[in-house]
């Protein structure tokens, strides 16, 4: 199978950090930050997962010694704060909307200045003893989820290193699945025989699969027992779904691949799509339906060549009370930043902005008791930003106007939600639960609930676009 030359727009893939204590500089900004005290914990939390020996990225940031070269370079990548290009890449703007999510790698306004005044006072690496304990990584190979129940292989296939933007199905397997089970979460691992730990100058590094749908049919083969699936797509961190909603996978069930998309990277590569599926224990019944609710707008875009500021718009109404998982912004390369807006009669409340890099896509899911809260009518809002133009080093060519479609030349603006829908008593329940904690001054941001705290009265909340 011959496959296609990216140009320019897909990245490598991020494997979220393990959850580890904030340093101790987290709530504040030391007068001489050194790397043993303040810096390293800073590191281990939120980017050596990837930068290790072997991993992900091209360089290692575990020592001292291999930290200090690029001291000027951490302080401007960890500047852009939700640009394309910020590392660690967590693009959710942190002046508007939700801030709760689980497996929050990004860095406090502190922890950013903190390592400015670090490298800007000569990086001084302390005293070696104030280094804190090696954090315990699992090697990016592994799972985030843990070890599956479940591993499911796509047929390999063959990418050149020149070859062009390959967009079709990459078959069918079966699953070998002997007994019905409920999946509490999935994850997606390109495996490929390109080396670890090396620099690549095409962008899409060490992958070539920018994104594959992934159907399930059940063993009597009936269109209605078609299952969709959260998408893979290059730098996408696992899915974990509602424990309320756990997805049935039936015994006998076949598994489709037939929507991905590749592209070249510079090497002739051999690489296939594993698909891990962790399963609830068993007698486990969900108690809802998990959705997946993906809009957004196609027909309309008009990405105009050489111009930068360029803006979509979406709308969708939810057809239920429902409870939002998961925002998951999705554009193409000239793709910046992403907005969604909830809108209840007058009242106007933006759920979240986040900047966009077509190097990695993010999953961002909401904490439990911050999710949003949305009633039946409500509308949601998205507002996309392209930059077309020579400063979005993502766009291999601003002189050419793109529309919608597959290939990373065209574009896309979409979100990739998951939600619960919610009868009027437990919508009530959920609602009253939120507003309890407000009474109770448990906290201090959005907490994703456009009705808490109305008295009847439809209040203008400001919109994020």
């Amino acid at each position: 199978m011959t496959i296609s030359k990216l140009s320019g727009l897909c990245g490598l893939a991020a494997v979220v950090a393990l959850a580890m204590p904030l340093p101790a500089s987290a709530g504040a900004v030391p007068d001489d930050p050194t790397f043993s005290r303040d810096i390293a914990p800073i590191l281990q939390r939120s980017c050596q997962k990837c930068h290790r020996p072997s991993s992900l990225a091209p360089m290692s940031l575990i020592s001292y010694e291999e930290v200090r070269p690029w001291a000027r370079a951490i302080k401007f990548r960890t500047g852009l704060r939700d640009k394309p290009g910020v590392m660690p890449p967590w693009y959710i703007e942190k002046n508007i909307g939700i801030q709760r999510f689980k497996d929050d790698w990004s860095l406090s306004d502190d922890e950013i200045a903190t390592i400015a005044r670090w490298a800007d006072n000569g990086a001084p690496q302390g005293d070696p003893a104030d280094m804190p304990e090696p954090p315990p990584f699992i090697d990016v190979d592994e799972w985030e989820i843990g070890q599956p129940d479940l591993v499911i292989s796509s047929p390999s296939f063959e990418v050149e290193g020149d070859a062009p933007d390959w967009w079709g199905s990459l078959g069918e397997v079966e699953s070998g699945l002997t007994e019905d089970r409920y999946v509490a979460a999935i994850e997606y691992k390109e495996r490929n025989d390109l080396q670890r730990g090396v620099r690549s100058d095409t962008v899409g590094g060490l992958f070539v699969v920018h994104h594959s749908a992934l159907y399930t049919l059940g063993p009597d083969d009936e269109p209605s027992d078609v299952v969709s699936w959260p998408v893979h797509e290059v730098g996408r961190n696992a899915d974990v779904f509602d424990a309320q909603a756990g997805r049935l996978l039936e015994a006998g069930t076949t598994v489709l691949f037939p929507s991905t998309h590749l592209h070249a990277n510079g090497t002739d590569t051999t690489a296939r799509l594993e698909v891990g599926f962790k399963f609830h224990p068993r007698g486990y019944e969900p108690d809802k339906e998990m959705q997946l609710l993906f809009f957004g707008n196609g027909p309309d875009l008009d990405i105009r060549p050489m111009e930068a500021n360029q803006r979509a718009d979406a709308y969708f109404t939810m057809p239920e009370n429902a409870k939002i998982s998961v925002f998951e912004p999705h554009m193409h390369a000239p793709g910046v930043r992403m907005c969604l807006d909830a809108i209840l009669g007058s009242t106007v409340r933006t759920l979240n902005c986040a900047g966009y890099d077509h190097n990695w896509v993010r999953v961002y899911k909401y904490e439990d008791d911050a999710a949003p809260l949305l009633p039946k009518g409500t509308v949601l809002h998205l507002t996309g930003y392209f930059d077309n133009s020579p400063a979005n080093p993502n766009v291999p060519d601003p002189r050419n106007w793109s529309g919608s479609g597959h290939r990373s030349v065209d574009n896309m603006f979409i979100n990739l939600m998951q939600a619960i829908y919610l009868d009027e008593e437990e919508f009530a329940q959920a609602v009253a639960e939120r507003e309890a904690m407000l009474d109770a001054g448990d906290v201090v941001d959005d907490i994703g609930c456009i009705t808490c705290g109305s008295d009847g009265e439809s209040d203008a909340a400001g919109g994020g676009n």
